[in-house]
């Protein structure tokens, strides 16, 4: 297959760094947690810890095995949620970056706008919202220019 234009190729499998590995790993927890499968899991094992609490004489044994399971679980995925989150926010961030720098007209500075302060981002908002109202305006102007042009060929085709 052949590589896009500009771009450097990719490590073999074989050469997979603990940072790959990690990366890998995190991406299917993260895939395999959001889906119906581990929220019905989840339900089951909530279910089964609640059908024993008769058995266990609703202790604090009892309780502190739900409360200790959900603990290690939540702490353990949250740190691989937020890896897949941080190598997905880096990339799409690449790929804008990428299409900023390509586009003419584009403002290059915004290519690290999440380093800005919020006052920066603010003004930026606002100036992108009174681009997009001066841009549109525009575009209004141009439909109703080429729609009484139109009307003008027409009539005078009569």
């Amino acid at each position: 297959m052949a590589q896009p234009q500009g771009s450097k190729p990719r490590k073999n499998e074989g050469e997979q760094s603990l940072a790959d590995r990690f990366r890998a790993w995190s991406d299917a927890i993260t895939r395999a947690v959001g889906t119906p499968w581990a929220m019905l899991i989840a339900v089951a094992v909530v279910i089964a810890w609640l059908v024993t609490g008769p058995l266990f004489g609703f202790s604090d044994t009892w309780q502190l095995v739900i409360n200790t399971g959900t603990t290690i679980v939540t702490f353990l995925v949250v740190f691989a949620i937020q890896t897949s989150q941080n190598r997905e926010s880096t990339a799409l961030h690449l790929k804008i970056d990428e299409l900023i720098r390509a586009h003419p007209s584009a403002r290059n500075r915004l290519m690290s706008e999440e380093l800005a302060s919020e006052a920066e981002i603010e003004a930026d908002e606002r100036d992108m919202l009174e681009r997009a109202e001066h841009e549109e305006e525009a575009a209004r102007h141009h439909r109703s220019e080429a729609a009484r042009r139109r009307k003008q060929t027409q009539r005078d085709r009569r």
